[in-house]
């Protein structure tokens, strides 16, 4: 049984890889889910147990407030602010990079890409420079902050919660500086990186046009629920799914608002990100199988076993893997897949958990930022590039991608390793 849902598991796997231009990923993982459920590899009830409906609440949430925060237009105003009050073109991307940065931190990568992307592009058009460069910053920029909160992204959001973390455990857990600040000193490594790479722009910056902030009120619900979730963070023996219903409420009070009270109409429904959401669902039933048949309690035996039960070997092997597996497949299923290898791992070895979970969450976020096909926000990138009449190419985005994300993740991992070990 374990050799035929392994290989149904692979199967399923590469074909979402490799084909996923020509077949809709969906049907691919859902035909492998079924072939496992009619396997009796997984029952439906463990199957329906599987599914993590906290992650999926609080990425429905944080989707519709993400959805309301662009209609408002704030990050584009912020950013053209931004932009007027930089010196040269330089410093104007690089905090348009920092901006992005920002935002994803409590948005979908890709919805801030779609924010920034117009006003660099508008900005090499005046200058009559490639915007190549600047698209490829923007867009891993956006790729690093998402780690950095329990919102930011995906990943975050799933070991959050299946750890039962809050939001502030991500800032301070247990008496030790969390993942953030191993971002954040990630993030002045790479910034560095985008320094040396923007600092040849030192043209004078030209009045952007401005921008009108069509309403407030998304921005004052996104600090709100930021600020309930971090206030929940000190209620001890809290429900399981907090978080959950802290996020969805407050995406309904913006689809509330939005039905009563705004002017322009748009469909919040269908700027939902609803490809990801059911593909979680799929995911957490391959994994839920992988678990309920004991091969994930393999792949932590095979780790322990190559690294000789050393915790710094097997930190960075856990670190260095998922940079070079995120770095050409979608880090959603292998995140899903790792944590309870690195639960396992950790309770195995004698380690705190803490520190090969937030290893993963490290390598695995910021190893997209490597190729143009290792995170979905550059993907969108560089179809944005195509649509405006230029192509980037693999190595293009390496040059900029390679270096930014061992910055990243060097200072990441050595901080990682100095606080947690």
């Amino acid at each position: 049984m374990k050799i035929f849902v392994v290989t149904v598991f692979l199967i399923t796997y590469a074909a979402i890889v490799l084909f996923n231009r020509k077949v809709n990923p969906l049907i691919v993982l859902f035909s492998g889910v079924f072939l496992i459920m009619a396997s009796t590899a997984i029952g439906v009830k463990e199957a329906f147990l599987s599914i993590n409906f906290n992650v999926l609440g609080v990425f429905l949430g944080t989707m519709i407030l993400s959805g309301l925060f662009i209609y408002s237009n704030v990050p584009a105003f912020l950013a053209v602010r931004l932009v007027d009050r930089s010196k040269s073109v330089g410093m104007a991307l690089l905090l348009m990079c920092a901006l992005s940065g920002f935002i994803s931190s409590f948005t979908e990568n890709v919805a801030t890409v779609l924010i920034v992307a117009p006003i660099a592009f508008e900005v090499a058009k005046k200058l009559k420079v490639n915007p190549i460069p600047f698209l490829i910053g923007i867009a891993i920029s956006s790729n690093l902050q998402g780690s950095a909160t329990m919102i930011g992204d995906s990943p975050s959001i799933i070991l959050a919660a299946s750890h039962r973390m809050n939001f502030m455990d991500f800032f301070w857990m247990k008496g030790r500086p969390g993942i953030a600040f191993a971002v954040e000193i990630g993030a002045i490594a790479s910034f560095a990186v985008l320094y040396l790479i923007f600092k040849k722009f030192r043209q004078g910056v030209q009045k952007m046009e401005e921008v009108r902030v069509k309403t407030w009120v998304p921005s004052v619900l996104m600090l709100l629920m930021i600020f309930s979730l971090a206030a929940t963070s000190f209620i001890k023996d809290k429900p399981y799914y907090t978080i959950a219903l802290i996020c969805l409420s407050f995406g309904g009070a913006g689809l509330l608002w939005h039905r009563i009270f705004a002017r322009e109409r748009f469909s919040l429904v269908k700027n939902i990100d609803w490809r990801t959401f059911f593909f979680l669902i799929g995911v957490f039933i391959l994994i839920g199988t992988l678990s309920h048949i004991g091969i994930l309690e393999d792949i932590a035996d095979f780790i322990s076993n190559v690294t000789g039960g050393n915790i710094f070997l097997a930190f960075t092997l856990i670190v260095w893997a998922s940079v070079l597996f995120s770095a050409f497949v979608d880090n959603i299923p292998y995140v899903v897949a790792m944590i309870p290898v690195a639960n396992i791992l950790a309770q195995d070895m004698g380690a705190r958990p803490e520190l090969f979970l937030f290893g993963l969450l490290i390598g695995a976020t910021l190893g997209g930022n490597i190729t143009p096909i290792g995170a979905s926000a550059n993907i969108v990138s560089m179809g944005m590039l195509r649509e405006h009449g230029y192509e980037a190419s693999f190595r293009d985005f390496l040059k900029i991608g390679l270096p930014f994300t061992l910055a990243a993740v060097s200072a990441a991992y050595l901080f990682l390793w100095l606080v947690w070990k």
